[in-house]
């Protein structure tokens, strides 16, 4: 067995004996509308696989890689900002963390009065939640970078732009992906509300139905491919991490 099998034996284990115990403890209960059992749910969730599959979670995805998308651009561009400039650092930080005390649950149902049942309410709700992480994480990296080295080129006639390409940048690259990660569940998370509260389709939509029916197992489905969607898209963005540093050290 090679290291990262090792590395994930633990992982399986506990994961097992953790499903092996809500197994157990939902077959005493026996009331599968309250607690299903994993069974019961996969069960469900082949039965659901079509409107699962072809209508809802391609709108989940939608809705999460445009909110993840404007995330990104938001918080670069903040971070950045920040960066250049001590008062915009001054004028910004704490809005940016303000931003964070809006209860979520409260102003989404405000974003479906402005802009309807559509895609751009969801999106917003993720926007919300995604692009704090994103901004304070990035923002840190930049700051990291040696004073001494970005003095070190400015005595070689270097301009504020290459300090940023040349230092900054590469020292919140790592800094990057880890917000990326971060920001990827939590951009499902957002989505997944924003469909909760007001929408027509989507997982979190979807869920939202099954629970008016009383229907416990079609309630855990959507969650558990909601799940199973951070985890692909996390590890994706790990592997785009392992090709960058691997690039950034042969460069």
């Amino acid at each position: 067995m090679n290291r990262t099998g090792r590395g994930s034996l633990p992982a399986l284990v506990f994961l097992f004996v953790l499903l092996a115990l809500w197994q157990l403890g939902a077959m005493q209960v026996n009331a599968a509308y309250i607690l299903p059992t994993p069974v019961q749910i996969l069960r469900r969730l082949w039965e659901l696989r079509g409107p699962l599959f072809t209508v809802h979670l391609p709108a989940t995805m939608a809705v999460t890689g445009l909110g993840l998308a404007i995330s990104l651009v938001l918080g670069l561009g903040l971070a950045a900002a920040m960066d250049w400039s001590p008062l915009l650092q001054r004028c910004l930080y704490p809005v940016v963390v303000a931003s964070q005390t809006i209860p979520t649950t409260a102003i989404a149902p405000l974003f479906v009065l402005w802009f309807g049942y559509g895609v751009w309410s969801k999106v917003l709700v993720s926007v919300l939640m995604t692009f704090f992480p994103i901004t304070i994480t990035v923002y840190d990296g930049l700051r990291s970078a040696r004073a001494e080295m970005a003095e070190l080129l400015e005595t070689y006639g270097a301009s504020q732009w290459d300090i940023f390409r040349k230092i900054k940048v590469p020292c919140a690259l790592p800094y990057f992906f880890s917000a990326v990660k971060m920001a990827v569940p939590i951009s499902i998370i957002g989505a997944a509300i924003g469909e909760w509260l007001g929408a027509q389709k989507g997982l979190g939509y979807f869920s939202r139905r099954m629970m008016t029916q009383l229907d416990g197992a079609g309630v855990f489905a959507p969650i558990v491919l909601l799940s199973a969607a951070a985890m692909v898209l996390t590890g994706l963005v790990g592997l785009v991490e392992k090709r960058a540093v691997k690039w950034r050290g042969e460069s």
